[in-house]
Order: structure tokens, then C-alpha cells, then sequence
């Protein structure tokens, strides 16, 4: 019988990392990969199903960093009963995996801790160009058997703390890689992305305002949105109708491929197109604002990759038809995207680590 490894992810950007690792895995090895999300549910995929108590929350795990609201809103969503099953599960869970893959932050670290199994941690948020790991992070961290980590200033940081961590590569530059391809209808190309919460379909409304005032300054151009496999493709009409788009539910790679500019309110998916060179674009939006947690962490990792405009869409279409017509600043942008997300082959080099451990 294959051994079972269980991804646990907090995360959705961190589930489809821990999917490019266990499909690495499988690769490698006659293993049963299985998903364990501790943030959101349905994200999983074949070959990677979904176990465990799952539940979509308010926040969609965006409550670190002194967001008490958003953790408020969890609280009276059943957080805590959510927290007591998955702990349950977890501890149940020592009898079915060979190993356990913590794929997000310290807290899934800590989590999957409890199913008291060799434990791999990929850590994808922190990092030493926005925050390092603090004291009680690097405590979590020990309990794992071995530590990836997004880039080498953040390992080299960990390991003098006492913590074994590795750089192998940025499972997020591995996201992209596929064989397909956009059909490309202008010279001018923008990809939108407007992330895989709840609030991406209000965001791609604004998103089509932009692009149809954009149009009104820089002519011919084709706008495809990105569709997240686990929203609902007919709720994204209005916004398609609004602002002559394109809907796009394939893989990302395929989309950032050739695009001119990426105008994207997303995580993970804005870090993967810069690591291609693409320069990237976020609107300042209510419950997003330039100096928020989430917009300050994206920045500080991204630096110069990406550019914060306003939200008004008149505003926004002003400020991205400046930065097109920049050549110097966008080749600046391309360069420091390549630079802050660094090489691929992060996936592979994990999944060897966790092929050798369910072998041990």
C-alpha cells in the first residue's frame, strides 16, 4: 500500500503551492498526496483531495498582523469550533500519514504539529525583506524535520537562530510552468487578477472601470481576467460585460505568459507574475489601503516590482497610462521582480525531501 502524505495549508495561494509540490511528489514516488486546508475549503484538486474539517471564514485567513476585525468576524463564524476539529482531526491523523507538509505560516506549522508525524514545513509568507521569523516562530519551527524557506537572506537568518532552514529555490516561480497558452488579441496585453476570495468579484468590477477608462487614453487593448478555480465563473459576467473582457479559468502561467502589465489584487499570483518580469500593478481599495498589513507585506517582498495606484478607476487608468508609457520604470520593475522572487526548482527539491522522509 503507497504511503499517505498529508499537505496541511493555511492559505489560499499556500494550496496551490503545497499542489506544485505534491504533484512533484507523486512524480517521484508512489505516494498518495492529500489536502488538509486550514483556510478556506474546496482547494484541492485531482490527485491532491480534500480531507478534514474545512470551512470557507470571513477574513479567507487574511487576520495576521493585528487584524482584529477581520479575526473578529471569524470569531462569530464558529472559528473556534472550526480550530476544534481540525485540531481533532490532526491528532486522529498519526495512524494514516507517513509525513506531514506544513505549507503557509508558523500557525500551520504549529498546527501540524499535533498529528504527531515527521513533520517538512515550506514556509511562503515571511520573509527577511518584510519581517523576520520572531522568537516564537523560530520556537514552532524546531519541531519540524526539515525548513524551506522562500529566499536565502531569509534562511541565512533562521540558521542563526538555530533554525536548519534551506532555499532551494521559490515554489511560487514553479506555479507557472505549463504548456499552454492565451490567444493574445493586441499588442497591448493586461492580465487581471483579482484573487480568490469572496471579494474578487466586487474587485473585478472596479477592475473593468479601470480597463474601460484606460482604453478612452491608450486605444486598442485586450484585458483577460483570471477566474480562481474555486470561484464561481457566471458571477464574473457583469464585470466581463462591463469592461470587454476575457475570462481565463486556465492555469496562470499561460496568462502571464506575453502579457504586457498585470493588474492584480491577488497574493501569490501577483508574486508569481513578477518572478516572469512582468511588471505589477494593485489598486488601493477599501479594505486593501496602501499602508494596510497586507498591502505593506506584498510591498516590502515585491519592492520595486510593483506599483500601488488609486482606486477610483479615472485615477487608476491615469497612473497605469504613465507607467506604460515608461519604458525606463517598467524594465526597472521587470528586473526587481526576477531579483526579490529568485530561481525556480523549489517544488522539486521539497518533494525529494519528502519522498526520502516517508521512506525512512
Amino acid at each position: 500500500m503507497s504511503a499517505r502524505v498529508l499537505f496541511v495549508t493555511n492559505g489560499h495561494g499556500e494550496a496551490s503551492i503545497a499542489a506544485a509540490i505534491a504533484r512533484e511528489t507523486r512524480a517521484l514516488g508512489p505516494l498518495v498526496t492529500e489536502h488538509f486546508g486550514l483556510v478556506g475549503a474546496g482547494l484541492g484538486g485531482p490527485g491532491f483531495p480534500d480531507v478534514g474539517p474545512q470551512r470557507a471564514m470571513p477574513s479567507g485567513g487574511l487576520v495576521a498582523m493585528g487584524n482584529v476585525r477581520a479575526f473578529a468576524r471569524d470569531l462569530q463564524a464558529g472559528f473556534i469550533g472550526l480550530l476544534r476539529r481540525q485540531v481533532r482531526f490532526l491528532r486522529a491523523a498519526r495512524a494514516r500519514y507517513a509525513v506531514v507538509v506544513a505549507v503557509g505560516d508558523a500557525y500551520a506549522c504549529g498546527l501540524a504539529r499535533f498529528a504527531g508525524r515527521p513533520l517538512i514545513y515550506v514556509g511562503t509568507a515571511k520573509s527577511v525583506y518584510v519581517a523576520p521569523y520572531g522568537p516564537g516562530e523560530r520556537r514552532v519551527l524546531r519541531g519540524a524535520r526539515r525548513v524551506f524557506v522562500r529566499d536565502e537572506a531569509t534562511a541565512a537568518d533562521l540558521r542563526a537562530h538555530g533554525v536548519p532552514a534551506e532555499a532551494p529555490g521559490n515554489v511560487i516561480v514553479d506555479l507557472l510552468a505549463t504548456d499552454q497558452r492565451v490567444d493574445w488579441q493586441a499588442p497591448l496585453r493586461l492580465a487581471l487578477l483579482p484573487g480568490s476570495r469572496e471579494r474578487a468579484y466586487a474587485d473585478a468590477l472596479t477592475l473593468a472601470d479601470a480597463v474601460t477608462a484606460l482604453r478612452s487614453r491608450v486605444g486598442t487593448l485586450d484585458a483577460v481576467l483570471s477566474i480562481a478555480p474555486n470561484l464561481d465563473p457566471a458571477r464574473f459576467a457583469p464585470a466581463l460585460a462591463r469592461g470587454g473582457l476575457r475570462p481565463w479559468c486556465g492555469p496562470l502561467g499561460a496568462l502571464t505568459r506575453g502579457t504586457t502589465l498585470v493588474i492584480g489584487q491577488s497574493g501569490t499570483a501577483n508574486e508569481a507574475a513578477a518572478s516572469q518580469g512582468i511588471p505589477v500593478v494593485a489598486l488601493e481599495l477599501e479594505g486593501v489601503p496602501r499602508d494596510g498589513w497586507y498591502r505593506k507585506r506584498q510591498s516590502g517582498l515585491l519592492g520595486d516590482a510593483m506599483a500601488i495606484v488609486p482606486g477610483e478607476p479615472a485615477a487608476a487608468a491615469a497612473a497605469i497610462a504613465a507607467l506604460l508609457g515608461d519604458a525606463p520604470r517598467l524594465a526597472r520593475m521587470a528586473a526587481a521582480g526576477r531579483e526579490r522572487m529568485g530561481s525556480a526548482g523549489g517544488a522539486h527539491a521539497i518533494a525529494e525531501a519528502i519522498v526520502a522522509e516517508a521512506a525512512a
